[in-house]
């Protein structure tokens, strides 16, 4: 590993580490709530003040990491459940109708921004916690199946997958066996960013409103309702956002340095033989 992804990687473990120890074992050192205080106050034994009902702010962010980290996760891969047979079976399939009947319902979906259709569903039916991750991966679904058709689709045209059918291989075979482990860089570089929107898409619906109880312990919720003391007692909103937004950069960092590899960048050995080969020619 070169030096660059390495710090690329240790530039994004220390960025994450602090949002995610917090999501993950904050509710496990959260002990006892104690006696409410005066609303956004400082001091009296609350490290970060209290919030907009006296609640003490660091309590409420140990325990409001983990519905959005936890709800983040589980629609990515909801999503991609979805996505990844409908994509597979809308490139690999030889009958043109059934990949428009796969294909054109999502275009639909696709065609109505992501938040609105949430929004739209959440008027329909209150949604509690696996109800926004469902909303979430179904309004993922569409742009996820069509990124897997195409990178199906380009690895299926490879003269390998014409051998295969030759030779009578079974289509679960060379859908799983070739072509899917041809596209497996394509689907996780995909992955890091869709988790980053993902993540943003579901801080946006609880900041909203939906799919979490007005006064619960969760940062989108904090940034919320914490806004109107913002200048009297800032950390109730600047803790909870630092967090969120150090969650979804590290995320990219850490999927970046993974998977981008050395790309765009020159290497002093293959500039040397190029520029010696030229001087010679």
């Amino acid at each position: 590993m070169s030096r660059w992804r390495t710090g690329r990687f240790a530039s994004g473990i220390a960025v994450i580490a602090v949002p995610l120890v917090i999501a993950l074992l904050g509710p496990v050192f959260a002990g006892e709530p104690g006696p409410r205080a005066p609303s956004f106050t400082l001091g009296g034994g609350h490290w970060l003040g209290t919030d907009f009902v006296g609640r003490d702010v660091w309590r409420q962010v140990l325990h409001g990491g983990r519905p959005v980290v936890l709800t983040a996760l589980a629609a990515t891969a909801l999503s991609y459940l979805v996505a990844l047979p409908v994509g597979l079976l809308g490139a690999l399939t030889q009958r043109h109708w059934l990949e428009e009947l796969l294909m054109r319902p999502l275009d639909v979906l696709l065609a109505v921004p992501s938040l609105l259709l949430i929004l739209l569903a959440a008027t329909v039916f209150a949604p509690g916690a696996v109800g926004l991750a469902l909303l979430v991966a179904l309004v993922n679904v569409p742009d996820a199946a069509r990124l897997v058709r195409a990178a199906a689709a380009e690895a299926a045209a490879r003269p390998a997958v014409e051998a295969l059918r030759m030779q009578g291989e079974t289509w679960w075979r060379t859908a799983v066996d070739y072509v899917g482990r041809s596209m497996l860089r394509t689907l996780a570089t995909d992955a890091g960013t869709r988790l980053t929107g993902v993540l943003y898409l579901v801080a946006t619906a609880a900041f909203l409103g939906v799919g979490v109880a007005p006064d619960a312990a969760d940062w989108a919720v904090m940034v919320d309702r914490n806004r109107t003391g913002l200048f009297v007692q800032p950390w109730a909103v600047v803790v909870p956002a630092l967090l969120i937004v150090a969650l979804t950069t590290g995320t990219n960092l850490l999927f970046d340095a993974a998977l981008g590899g050395d790309r765009g960048r020159p290497r002093r050995g293959r500039t040397r033989r190029r520029a010696g080969s030229e001087a010679r020619a």
